[in-house]
């Protein structure tokens, strides 16, 4: 008790202490309420004014926008084609339009949209018929009937809606996004407008799309009231030439973000790619007369990107100099390349700037926009009134309202937009560009800005795996080089801008030159593209290494992670990248077990089957030299077969062997394999004839295994496959 009674000041000091701190910290709230007036929060859904930046019906209401536009994008193809949809909208009824990312916004007030206003969804269909990245939260509230909108229903009663959807034919999911979309929308009351857009990627997306979008907006003026006349050809951008001169480190010359530009430290996804080095670059064919095919190793330590077997490399390439130079050159802007320019959205909701500012016209055509791929049709109807000649204007409306003569002129021809601008001028685009042989056009620059899509990385499965290469990612390309076709425009070859790319840096980090294409060939003493490899201000080569900008975009193919399945991998071509890294990571994961438990760890392990093929076994062989080794360490578990379409054995026909036939051959184990071992299927490569072969060919085993037929029992264990996640697909046309 004595203790007690002495601590007792000691208490008091203490308590009086605590109640002085917390009257200090809680001052505002204690001695101010009675001068304030008192707010009332509000549920989030009564909030949701201008302040909450994920309503986009506040948003349309107070842009005075009738129509919101939702895209579901993976590389960025749909949301142009929302921007298109938006710009004729404003261009022909002048009405203006929110385009929104679907994963910035919430959809409970979907159902708020004004009677007199309609909402597009423009939605591409990914992978195996699954949502684009950023539409998947859209699709799950629109799909899940418990789902409520704001007044407390999953129903949309009246809402007007339009729908266009962009899918691959070669793919068994062809535009299934597109048609969910449109299926729950019907279900809860909404109204089409218009004929649901289907886009094509394996034949013509744009032409698809111009097919659908008059008959589309036919049906749009009646059920929206609106006259065609009330826009006018505005421009997105004012462009302007900025006479103040600027600090160099504020301009941009090719960075694709302000980190790179300020070369500060960061998270490297896709807005903020990583310069990686290459550690080796090789090349894997063992013929290369008319083909290449080259392996890159990219170094990722201490970049903070990490990735997994069957993920997918973005590498960021630059237009070659030719066309960079051909469009300076018809632009009138071959002296003014170096001319530092601002752009500036005259609509932001509608048009961002979609590249880094300020910059150059050179840096805009060499990084930014996508000047390689083949002009579009609409675009020439828009760039024909500035034609320097009345002969120029007037070739370029053909093709444009012509859609025969632009296919045998444009899409045979792969004509790009520099090499359209010179043939309609009557330049001759088999000599390099110069401003003496280069007719100019004065085609002002934001249209060009407005009218070129961006300038998107190439993907690539990745070829290696990160538990033997933790510090590097692996790349396996073939190189893309053929003759144009069609009659009208003299063959000459199209080179595909992302592999010659890597191309030409193998060459530079091996000090070699690039080979003359065959002298055989027409046109002659032809030479494969070069690009500016060293990148902005030189920030691409350092210390006598090349780098190459890169992010990775994470991928479900992926192995089982017990090992005691059996897998069956079917890669042809550069099909096996992915499976090389598939094989490396069992390697991996055969070493930790064999040392842990002794030789015998692998006795129960599931087989490892690939099948892959290419021409002979001498010329296109990928990784010969390795596969051996692999057999090796995994102790027989893994096996090869391989086809070798040109070389004997052929079947007894005459006929090649591929791939498929290889399967069939194998059909016992085959079968058992999936049906007893409860294995796991993953194909790799052309979408368009292999893929499909492949998949006959098994619905074939399964069905006979089953006692049945491949178009019933076979194709009904493919489908439960697929759903189980045991049946995957990295296919590509």
């Amino acid at each position: 008790s004595t203790m007690a009674l002495s601590a007792s000041p000691d208490v008091l000091v203490l308590v009086l202490g605590v109640v002085l701190a917390s009257v200090y910290l809680f001052r505002d709230q204690i001695f101010s309420s009675s001068l304030q007036p008192k707010t009332t929060t509000l549920p989030i859904k009564e909030a949701n004014g201008h302040g909450n930046p994920r309503d986009f019906v506040a948003k349309m209401k107070a842009g005075k926008k009738r129509l919101v536009i939702f895209y579901g994008s993976q590389t960025g193809t749909a949301e142009e084609y929302a921007i298109r949809i938006a710009k004729e909208a404003k261009s022909k009824f002048g009405l203006a339009s929110l385009v929104c990312d679907p994963e910035e916004y919430d959809f409970e007030n979907l159902d708020q949209i004004p009677e007199d206003c309609a909402a597009i969804f423009v939605m591409a269909t990914y992978g195996e018929g699954e949502p684009t990245d950023n539409a998947v939260q859209l699709m799950q509230n629109l799909s899940d009937e418990s789902f409520e909108f704001s007044k407390g229903e999953h129903k949309l009663d009246g809402l007007k809606y339009v729908i266009f959807g962009l899918g691959n034919k070669t793919y068994e999911h062809y535009n299934v996004i597109s048609k969910q979309v449109d299926e729950y929308l019907t279900k809860m009351g909404a109204i089409r407008i218009g004929q649901r857009g289907e886009g094509d990627d394996d034949k013509s997306m744009e032409e698809d799309y111009l097919e659908w979008k008059d008959g589309m907006w036919d049906a749009f003026a009646h059920v929206m009231n609106v006259e065609e006349g009330q826009g006018g050809d505005t421009a997105d951008f004012a462009v302007s030439e900025i006479q103040d001169s600027l600090p160099p480190e504020k301009v941009y010359h090719g960075e694709l973000s302000a980190r790179a530009l300020a070369r500060s430290k960061g998270i490297h996804d896709a807005k903020n790619p990583y310069a990686s080095p290459i550690s080796l670059s090789r090349e894997l064919f063992q013929n290369t007369h008319s083909r290449n095919c080259v392996h890159v190793e990219l170094g990722i330590e201490g970049s903070g990107m990490t990735y997994q077997h069957g993920d997918h490399v973005g590498v960021w390439p630059s237009n070659p100099d030719i066309e960079v130079e051909r469009l300076l050159c018809a632009l009138g802007l071959s002296e003014k390349r170096d001319t530092v320019i601002g752009i500036e959205s005259l609509d932001p909701a509608l048009a961002k700037v979609p590249f880094p500012v300020p910059t150059t016209y050179g840096t805009v055509l060499r990084h930014y926009i996508d000047i390689s791929a083949v002009a579009g049709r609409q675009i020439l109807g828009v760039l024909a009134k500035f034609g320097p000649t009345p002969e120029s204007e007037t070739y370029l409306r053909n093709l444009n309202t012509h859609k025969e003569e632009y296919h045998a002129v444009v899409t045979e021809g792969c004509l790009k937009l520099g090499e359209l601008l010179q043939l309609a001028a009557g330049n001759n685009i088999k000599v390099a560009p110069t401003t003496q042989n280069t007719t100019q056009w004065k085609i002002p620059f934001d249209i060009i800005v407005s009218s070129i899509p961006r300038l998107q990385p190439r993907y690539y499965s990745i070829s290696s795996s990160p538990k033997l290469n933790p510090n590097s990612i692996h790349v396996t390309c073939v190189v893309l080089k053929y003759e144009s076709a069609g009659s009208r425009i003299p063959p000459r070859f199209v080179f595909g801008i992302g592999s010659n790319f890597l191309l030409n840096l193998k060459y530079a980090v091996n000090g070699e030159t690039s080979a003359l294409i065959s002298e055989a060939t027409e046109p002659a003493s032809t030479v494969f593209p070069s690009y500016a490899i060293e990148g902005p201000r030189g920030a691409h080569y350092e210390e006598s290494v090349y780098k190459v900008p890169i992010h990775v975009r994470r991928s479900t193919f992926r192995l089982p992670t017990n090992p005691k399945s059996p897998i069956i991998m079917i890669g042809p071509g550069t099909g096996v990248a992915p499976f090389r890294g598939f094989v490396q990571e069992r390697v991996a994961l055969a070493r930790r077990s064999i040392e842990k438990n002794g030789p015998d760890a692998l006795n129960d392990w599931g087989k490892i089957h690939l099948f892959y093929g290419c021409r002979r076994s001498t010329e296109d062989f990928l990784y010969k030299e390795e596969w051996p080794e692999y057999v090796r360490e995994l102790q027989g578990k893994f096996t090869l077969r391989t086809a070798f379409s040109r070389e004997p054995p052929y079947k007894p026909d005459g006929g090649k062997i591929y791939v498929q036939d290889l399967i069939w051959q194998d059909r016992t184990q085959v079968a058992d394999a999936i049906l007893n071992g409860k294995g796991y299927i993953y194909i790799c490569g052309d979408a368009k004839n292999m893929s499909k072969s492949v998949e006959e060919t098994l619905a074939r085993i399964l069905g006979e295994a089953k006692g049945g037929s491949a178009e019933v029992e076979g194709a009904a264990e493919l489908k439960l496959l697929k759903e189980r996640s045991r049946l995957m697909l990295d296919v590509w046309s």
